[in-house]
């Protein structure tokens, strides 16, 4: 039997999410995982995704609230009052070592001849977005693979580079094309952004090159509660109903 990766990104502290697409995960005879960061931030359950992560043992890159969160010195003044205030809090609940497993993870991972890297190829350590063609054939520019996994943006997409140019193709099932490179938003499990409230993940069949992505019904209204309890701004519980 060949390896199924699950891919999953943008966990963002939302363990009623990250149950419900692991459990998927086993269903769909997924054998090994990937993760593009952001395991962190936005909801309030840290603790618990990152043990979850931890037990997966798998290759994790650095995102940018898992870079803020374990950046000690970074100074907050400048940060909107509300991410602020939720940065500070993720600390308080992480215990030292949590801090460094953080604070560790790489920017950028190659596994089987596959990228893995939260935002770009280019300067993965400034964070920068991917929506558009134009910004995509810059990354592809830097990726050293033919296949390249990310996330940041929160909506899953797939970019592909030929020899007639960059192509945005809406997330499917689809297979890989040889001499062609992709650059893949695998989208968010714990906050999705593209008007579809649901989990999302990716699932990648090495021995056919088939993508698929996958999106997962979880128990919003618990993440929500979790979310108010902590006193966060209600819109952080609010855009999880609407996947915006």
């Amino acid at each position: 039997m060949g390896k199924v990766f699950a891919v999953l990104g943008d966990i963002h502290a939302n363990i009623e999410a990250l149950g419900a697409v692991l459990e998927d995960c086993r269903a769909q005879g997924v054998t090994d995982y990937l993760c593009t960061g952001d395991v962190i931030g936005y909801n309030a359950s840290p603790k618990e995704c990152m043990d979850a992560v931890k037990a997966l043992a798998c290759p994790v890159v650095k995102g940018n609230h898992d870079h803020y969160v374990s950046s000690l010195s970074v100074n907050l003044n400048d940060f909107q009052p509300h991410a602020a205030a939720v940065i500070r809090w993720t600390r308080e609940q992480l215990a030292t070592e949590d801090l460094q497993w953080l604070a560790d993870l790489p920017y950028v991972v190659t596994v089987m001849g596959m990228t893995l890297v939260h935002s770009t190829n280019d300067k993965p350590e400034t964070f920068g977005y991917v929506f558009d063609n134009l910004q995509a054939d810059a990354n592809f520019v830097h990726q050293k693979t033919p296949i390249c996994f990310h996330g940041h943006t929160h909506c899953p997409m797939i970019y592909e580079k030929s020899m007639n140019g960059v192509w945005r193709i809406d997330p499917q099932e689809m297979r890989l094309q040889p001499g062609r490179k992709y650059f893949i938003n695998v989208g968010s499990v714990g906050q999705p952004r593209d008007g579809d409230p649901r989990a999302a993940y990716m699932i990648y069949d090495v021995a056919s090159r088939v993508v698929k992505f996958r999106r997962i019904e979880y128990d919003i209204a618990a993440a929500q509660a979790k979310i108010r309890a902590a006193g966060f701004p209600e819109r952080l519980a609010e855009r999880l109903q609407f996947g915006q």
